[in-house]
């Protein structure tokens, strides 16, 4: 995203989970006042993503859905995710492909975790 306090929510939002995890008021919070920027900035897929990352957190109490692997397996035509749940990790990686929106990639990821939290 490129508002200038959308980054800096993010990075504090990296930072509050490398200190004390995912503690889900605070985060929940957060994560809804990041998709107020995202909303401004009309970035839909952004919007989506933050929504149904607090709507999963609320629910599970934790991020369930795994980081993605750098060279996925397609099988069958699915992209299969890495395994491992780490949530910390998994859910700092997701927060962290919003800061650039111009690379493709990031935007690749962004979309594969909306559907896996769809999915999930």
């Amino acid at each position: 995203m490129e508002n200038k306090k959308a980054i800096e929510l993010i990075d504090k939002i990296l930072k509050n989970l490398d200190k004390s995890g995912i503690n889900t008021d605070k985060l929940i919070e957060d994560l809804k006042e990041l998709r107020t920027y995202a909303l401004e900035q009309q970035v839909p897929l952004v919007v989506k993503v933050l929504r149904l990352t607090y709507e999963h957190i609320q629910e599970t109490e934790s991020f369930m859905i795994p980081i993605l692997d750098d060279e996925p397996i397609e099988e069958d035509g699915e992209v299969e995710a890495n395994e491992e749940v780490a949530p910390v990790e998994s859910l700092k990686y997701v927060i962290a492909l919003m800061k650039n929106l111009n690379n493709k990639g990031n935007v690749a990821d962004l979309k594969e975790y909306r559907d896996l939290l769809n999915s999930y």
